[in-house]
């Protein structure tokens, strides 16, 4: 739990869905992310053939306690779309949980195909905890849907220690037939353990951008829908939103989910209007030098726009379907890391002013 006694913490992730990963790669090394090649997993498609890729293929641009992942679906004929380099991790598992995984895999490709059924760009929101085991139980009594809690392990990366990664998670289940397993109607939403920092920092954690983590993240909602949508958070969250402007803003560890009405989306990310509703339509990294990180994208050849809070962004239509915020850290720390200063929407101050 945390010092303020909350299961669920800050952010974890948020991830970019898109239809071509060669594409999205080029795009966020252009905005100054450092991303790795891709993986996906492979298994042979007739005995004695070789592993073939198949699901899903992600990568990440990663921060001390969070990243960015890039994702896209990967169907049968697919392979010569992957970006090369791609990292192809065939199945091994016992005999009698093969095929559980194999239809876990089918279901997360099957979910990639309904986002960009909708739109190419932002549809994955996890949130990071302390105590996962009590934000499910937590969860669980207060009528919440979900899948209960999952675990993964995959090999860690070269010097983080150990040799396999654990991944602990679960996926909040919407009331929506046509969401599917894992999914509630802006997206895959869920509650991922926090990320072990020695794991982690094994990672290559220094971006051109001057990127150091993800604070925030926007979620457009039709402006009747706003107050059942913010009930619903604040289920998932445990604790109440405040009220910033016509957005309402719920406040976590150094980083902020801001509910936007649809109405009012323009006011807060000038020029952007939604793909679909309810949608996830931007997020924030804080970098450490905020002009520095203006003149790499101008030296790119990307658009960038300010927030009336003095924020920069790249719009949705430059950067695959979402927007892109960077936001000021407030200077360094002791120690010669950066701090965050409070994350600012449109209308005021933000998180912890």
């Amino acid at each position: 739990m945390t010092a303020m006694g909350h299961d669920i913490a800050r952010l974890h992730h948020v991830g970019h869905v898109v239809e071509d990963l060669t594409q999205a790669i080029s795009l966020y090394e252009r905005l100054g992310f450092v991303v790795p090649p891709p993986s996906c997993p492979a298994m042979p498609r007739r005995e004695g053939g070789a592993p073939e890729p198949f699901g899903a293929a992600n990568t990440h641009a990663d921060f001390a306690g969070s990243f960015l992942e890039l994702a896209t679906r990967v169907g049968d004929g697919d392979a010569g779309r992957l970006p090369a380099g791609t990292h192809l991790v065939p199945l091994e598992a016992p005999a009698e949980v093969l095929p559980v995984l194999v239809e876990r895999i089918g279901e997360t490709s099957a979910n990639l195909v309904r986002c960009l059924d909708r739109f190419q760009g932002l549809h994955i929101l996890m949130f990071s905890s302390p105590a996962l085991d009590e934000a499910a139980a937590r969860l669980t009594a207060t009528g919440v849907r979900h899948g209960g809690v999952n675990t993964v392990r995959r090999p860690a990366p070269r010097g983080a220690g150990i040799p396999v990664e654990t991944v602990r998670y679960l996926e909040i289940d919407g009331d929506e037939p046509a969401a599917g397993p894992g999914a509630v109607a802006e997206g895959r939403v869920g509650v991922v353990a926090d990320l072990d920092p020695d794991v982690q920092g094994a990672r290559r954690l220094d971006h051109p951008n001057g990127a150091v983590e993800l604070v925030g993240a926007v979620l457009c909602v039709a402006d009747p829908e706003t107050t059942a949508v913010r009930q619903r958070y604040e289920a998932y969250l445990g604790r109440s939103a405040r009220q910033e402007g016509p957005a309402r803003v719920f406040d976590l560890d150094g980083a902020a989910l801001t509910l936007v009405p649809d109405s009012r989306l323009a006011a807060f990310l000038p020029g952007e209007r939604p793909r679909a509703l309810p949608a996830l339509v931007g997020y924030t990294v804080v970098v450490r030098d905020l002009a520095a990180t203006c003149d790499l994208l101008r030296r790119n050849g990307l658009p960038a726009r300010e927030t009336p809070s003095g924020d920069v962004f790249v719009p949705a239509d430059a950067a695959l379907g979402t927007a892109v915020v960077f936001h000021p850290a407030a200077g360094p720390a002791a120690g010669g890391s950066s701090t965050t200063r409070p994350v600012r929407g449109g209308w005021g101050s933000g998180p912890g002013a």
